[in-house]
């Protein structure tokens, strides 16, 4: 048993290699248009390739099937709600899949030991093998990894923000304009501007990356650095932002944030869509992903995912006078064609683990204009509680 488990854990990359051979491949794209349960042969023709390699695909699915990727029956082979989520037309989480198998993005972790063994000069894996530039300078002087950052980025986005949207709607009550920080491609701001048409949406990024960003009348785009200066609006949103950076860095851009809604009028505010980490949650799998991402965030920018208490520090420490977490769910069911299991989908998403909330800090000190999960007004700071969340002192 432990020689077995030595072999699975070595080799456990194959298996992601073999998800982007599918997703390179569009099968869950074929699948689907067959419309009914799709034989190997014929699968097979569809890509095409050539006869003689049609037993060497059924062994690639035959480990897809393994992991529930697929299913099958004696007819031939069928979506799952985990192949549903990688198809191009709905959220396409395919391209998160490409960009977390990309060379670019994995090969520094090849030598995570060299790092480990250096002196302390804040910088990470990823940077030390590139010469001591980070992922975003790389990022930029080749579009190509650009590109495969920015759809991985909208096609999570997809399932996130169209929850918050779609599970939190008074998040949104009385606002007239928000800018989303970082905002890339502009897809969670145009999916706010969907849901909510009086809603003034803008987009801040670099230059580079907001030229790309999605032609679309509901949004508008402004290139600037969200370290000088974020234009101003009624809600900030930092969708999946601050996981990049120190503390030093989230309490200079959450202050940035806090300038851009003040002096505003009463509900101003600021969204921050990100992780909050929980290895208390009795679900092995998804504290080891817990423990993945964090550690994808070590060697891919020296940062961290936090716990609840670590956001607490960096929200109090921005001159924020509170706030309320609100767990999102890692799964739109609108994009999978109607409700599914929640547990199913945790137990194959590659997200899973690392528990999605939404912070909807209060933006002025002397302001706790705060709506917690019951609703509740509190207007004055205290130890908050609320179903989701232990009480922060």
């Amino acid at each position: 048993m432990e020689l077995t488990s030595v072999l699975n854990q070595s080799l456990t990359y194959i298996s992601s290699f073999v998800l982007r051979c599918a997703v390179d491949l569009d099968i869950p794209g074929r699948i689907q248009a067959y419309g009914r349960p799709m034989p190997l042969n014929k699968l097979a023709r569809s890509i095409p390739i050539s006869p003689e390699k049609d037993m060497m695909l059924g062994r690639l699915m035959a480990l897809l099937v393994h992991k529930e990727v697929f299913a099958q029956d004696e007819a031939g082979y069928v979506l799952t709600p985990f192949s549903k989520l990688i198809l191009t037309e709905n959220s396409n989480m395919g391209a998160f899949v490409r960009f977390s198998t990309a060379l670019a993005v994995t090969k520094h972790l090849c030598v995570m030991s060299e790092w480990f063994k250096n002196g302390d000069d804040g910088s990470s894996v990823y940077i030390m093998d590139n010469d001591g530039k980070k992922f975003f300078d790389i990022a930029r002087e080749k579009p190509e990894i650009g590109n495969l950052f920015n759809e991985a980025m909208a096609s999570h986005s997809k399932q996130k923000i169209g929850d918050l949207v779609t599970s939190y709607p008074h998040i949104f009550d009385g606002l007239n304009s928000l800018v989303d920080v970082g905002g890339g491609t502009g897809t969670a701001a145009k999916i706010i501007a969907d849901a909510f048409p009086s809603l003034r949406c803008t987009v801040l990024d670099l230059p580079h990356v907001v030229e790309k960003a999605l032609e679309s009348n509901s949004i508008n785009v402004v290139a600037g650095d969200m370290f000088e200066k974020i234009p101003s609006a009624d809600a900030i949103l930092l969708n999946n932002v601050l996981h990049d950076w120190h503390g030093e860095d989230c309490v200079r851009i959450l202050k940035r944030c806090k300038d851009a809604i003040e002096p505003r009028k009463d509900g101003s505010k600021v969204i921050v869509v990100d992780i909050i980490q929980d290895f208390e949650n009795n679900n092995p799998k998804a504290t080891e992903t817990g423990f993945l991402f964090d550690i994808l965030m070590m060697t891919s920018h020296g940062t961290k995912e936090r716990t609840k208490q670590e956001w607490h520090d960096l929200i109090i420490g921005a001159g924020y006078s509170g706030y309320t977490i609100y767990p999102t769910r890692l799964v739109n069911p609108n994009l999978l064609g109607g409700t599914t299991e929640e547990e199913d989908i945790l137990s194959l998403l590659s997200r899973k683990g690392s528990q999605g909330y939404v912070i909807r800090a209060a933006a002025d000190p002397g302001n706790g204009d705060i709506d917690s999960q019951s609703l509740l007004t509190v207007s004055d700071v205290q130890p908050l509680t609320c179903p989701c969340c232990v009480p922060l002192n």
